[in-house]
């Protein structure tokens, strides 16, 4: 089992940013692929950016291709989603999600454990 808890959401301007965090519980976190995935109201749950879990392969959605950056750090357990040039159309829920597989995916349903979402709120 892997328990995941996000934080760092927040209400932000058009063009600021913020730094999202996911600390997972346990010892084989350097073992699983994490990823962001993202909910607006409305809409189904979609794929921001994963990250593998030895080499550091990552993965974007093309909507947030070179504003978003995903990492990690295996010694404190964390993923981390440092998001610029926030738009308001980013507004969501935001998910972090771990892939025992290791070699992270697009693919929700790749993802055995979730945490409970963070709200990040882009004013115009």
């Amino acid at each position: 089992q892997v328990w995941l808890v996000e934080s760092g959401g927040g209400l932000v301007q058009a063009g600021g940013s913020l730094r999202l965090s996911c600390a997972a519980s346990g010892r084989t976190f350097s073992s699983y692929a994490m990823a962001w995935f993202r909910q607006a109201p409305g809409k189904e749950r979609e794929f921001v950016s994963a990250i593998s879990r030895s080499v550091g392969s990552t993965y974007y959605a093309d909507s947030v291709k070179g504003r978003f950056t995903i990492s990690r750090d295996n010694a404190k357990n964390t993923v981390y989603l440092q998001m610029n040039r926030l738009k308001s159309e980013d507004t969501a829920v935001y998910y972090c999600a771990a892939d025992r597989r290791g070699t992270g995916s697009i693919d929700r349903s790749n993802y055995n454990y979730w945490g409970q979402g963070t709200q990040v709120t882009v004013s115009s």
